[in-house]
């Protein structure tokens, strides 16, 4: 007979958002995903958000906004995308001192491409301009090689 390893509800909401944060990832990464792919994908980018949101702080809560944004984005989604995005612009501001450097240029990144995508050309180009302002205060040259290889990647939808 197996044991049951009993855990607590905290325990169990944090490990529920990092296995299911890697799946949305992994599906986001995925080069040709189903239609049902794409919906897993857009369900568990909010599923981990609301686990974050049991356990985790106010960096978790603004990642997990950026990953609902940039599934949103993915799928096309222009308005939800904006406003996902600008949640984690918001949380950014907010949560500054929990913040790693690479975080605000993301959050501009992910207002660029979501505004890029709702046809909101000024807005895109502004926080376009932020992003390229934010990489220069990435310290690490890793973080700094992969925000790069993000912002040079993907969709921009005629803008870059």
């Amino acid at each position: 007979m197996s044991e049951e390893k009993k855990i607590t509800l905290s325990e169990a909401h944090l490990e529920f958002a990092k296995k299911i944060n890697g799946r949305a990832w992994a599906l986001l990464e995925k080069p040709d995903r189903s239609s049902a792919e794409d919906w897993e994908m857009l369900h568990a980018s909010h599923a981990s958000l609301y686990h974050w949101l049991q356990v985790g702080t106010g960096l978790h809560h603004q990642r997990g906004e950026w990953l609902v944004a940039r599934v949103q984005t993915v799928l096309g989604n222009g308005d939800e995308a904006v406003r996902h995005a600008n949640r984690c612009l918001e949380l950014t501001e907010y949560y500054n001192d929990l913040m790693e450097d690479f975080d605000f240029a993301f959050a501009y990144e992910a207002a660029a491409r979501s505004h890029a995508l709702a046809g909101n050309d000024e807005e895109s180009r502004k926080f376009i301009d932020l992003a390229r302002s934010a990489v220069k205060a990435i310290a690490n040259d890793e973080d700094r090689t992969i925000f790069l290889k993000d912002f040079d990647g993907g969709e921009w939808y005629g803008l870059l």
